[in-house]
């Protein structure tokens, strides 16, 4: 029978050594893909890079596909605010994805600057109309699932 996708298990937030996990339900034999072309008898997707993927999950008795998109989330180390249209802006890469996340980010002092959704075009560098100076700055990413993400990034004048 087709799968039902119960729940997908990801680990994200480094460069290369991310994870999907799939969990289903059905009374089915089933192999998993993440391109749907490729299949595998393992339900579990490791090394992988942030991005978009698809989950496919087959019947292998032909009783059809079920699909899932999920995003492996990742952040740039350095953005630089000086209006070329290149790194303005810091956001969570892929997050436009999971429009219910929040972003806070916060100065060295612990001050908190500026939050805004996953959808939102992300921090422009500046505080109050104030250019924030070249620094390290932290953040702390709060998901709809209720995980939380924290780490800090560098702004560049």
């Amino acid at each position: 029978g087709l799968a039902n996708i119960e729940a997908v298990v990801i680990e994200d937030f480094t460069f290369s050594g991310n994870s999907i996990a799939v969990e289903v339900s059905g009374l089915g034999d089933y192999e998993y893909s993440l391109d749907g072309v490729s299949y595998q008898l393992e339900s579990f997707f490791t090394n992988l890079a942030s991005g978009d993927y698809t989950i496919f999950v087959r019947d292998r008795n032909g009783c059809g596909v079920s699909t899932k998109n999920v995003s492996l989330l990742n952040y740039v180390k350095f953005f630089t605010p000086n209006g070329d249209g290149d790194n303005d802006y810091w956001q969570i890469s892929g997050s436009q994805f999971e429009p219910d996340l929040r972003v806070y980010i916060y100065n060295r002092y612990g001050k908190l600057l500026t939050s805004f959704l996953g959808d939102q075009l992300g921090w422009d560098g500046s505080y109050n109309g104030k250019i924030m100076p070249t620094s390290d700055y932290w953040f702390v990413v709060e998901r709809s699932n209720g995980l939380t993400h924290t780490g800090h990034f560098t702004l560049k004048r």
